[in-house]
């Protein structure tokens, strides 16, 4: 008697981006499984025009690979990651991001890490590529480049990223929409990972489970970058602990002094800690009860 192949449900928020979409549906087809696993496919459209389905159904049509198609009309991130969760059916939940694609073994390395290792879950870097050539202060910077760790080391809540990870479904058997709804616009991973730590569930990494990230022109925009610290500040108010109010309070006039003279030193370390003092003003603006970019998706 053989024992039962275990199921992965592989789950993809996509918001506007067919092109994204259908790129990574086309290396999810390819995933090696050495005959370990099987695994499917949820798209969650944010979409309410569903302007993912199209791509969907033609991939599910052509693909030997189950793919199953479900919408969540409003617009909010949280909601997404919770109807994608909805027809999940698999012993194992992973979630990746519209706009990465998986190596080839990317499945296949996060479950024998978690299998080798025990955890509760696993997750893996997620590395940038740029499509055109970007500017050095940028490169200089590292500013999409991720922390990476040793396989098997154990991961804290501050770094639980949704963009590469598999968990078991059972850890979230008694938390009925795991993803907080006032998570709309962003945090709602940091959140998730914080939650579980509180029950004692531990992940780990796997640093050969790479996931690759484009990070187009637009995304390089100073704009871009401020507006995006502005809003993980912002929605440091969901987290429940205003313990770094304090640190913020000195940071934001310290930074405004210094940031000139940084300025001399070059654009990356000028960008930088312009960024940490968008982060921190975020923060101070939502202690306040003020929310400047309100609840939706930065998209430029």
């Amino acid at each position: 008697m053989t024992d039962r192949i275990e199921h992965i449900s592989v789950c993809i928020c996509t918001f506007r981006r067919p092109r994204c979409l259908k790129r990574l549906l086309r290396e999810l087809d390819r995933q090696d499984t050495e005959g370990k696993f099987t695994y499917s496919i949820i798209v969650a459209d944010n979409d309410q025009e569903q302007s993912a389905r199209a791509v969907t159904e033609d991939f599910a049509t052509a693909s030997s690979i189950p793919v199953h198609y479900c919408v969540e009309p409003e617009q909010n991130i949280a909601l997404a990651r919770n109807k994608a969760i909805g027809h999940a059916s698999g012993d194992y939940i992973a979630f990746i991001d519209d706009d990465e694609f998986p190596a080839k073994n990317w499945l296949v390395m996060l479950f024998k890490a978690r299998n080798q290792h025990k955890g509760d879950g696993v997750l893996g870097p997620v590395k940038p590529i740029f499509e055109q050539q970007p500017p050095q202060w940028l490169i200089r910077g590292r500013f999409y480049e991720r922390p990476e760790h040793q396989t098997g080391s154990e991961i804290t809540w501050r770094e639980g990223r949704t963009g590469n990870v598999l968990f078991k479904s059972q850890i979230l058997a008694d938390i009925p929409g795991p993803f907080r709804r006032q998570f709309g616009s962003g945090s709602e991973d940091t959140d998730f990972f914080r939650r579980m730590a509180e029950r004692g569930r531990v992940f780990t990494w796997c640093n050969e489970a790479i996931v690759y990230e484009f990070v187009p022109p637009m995304r390089w925009k100073r704009s871009y970058m401020l507006k995006r610290a502005l809003l993980r500040g912002q929605n440091q108010r969901h987290l429940g602990s205003f313990s770094g109010v304090a640190k913020s309070v000195v940071a934001v006039p310290l930074y405004m002094i210094l940031l000139p003279f940084l300025l001399l030193f070059g654009q990356q370390l000028f960008m930088k800690y312009l960024i940490k003092l968008f982060d921190h003003t975020g923060k101070l603006l939502a202690v306040l009860g003020f929310t400047p970019l309100g609840n939706k998706y930065i998209t430029e």
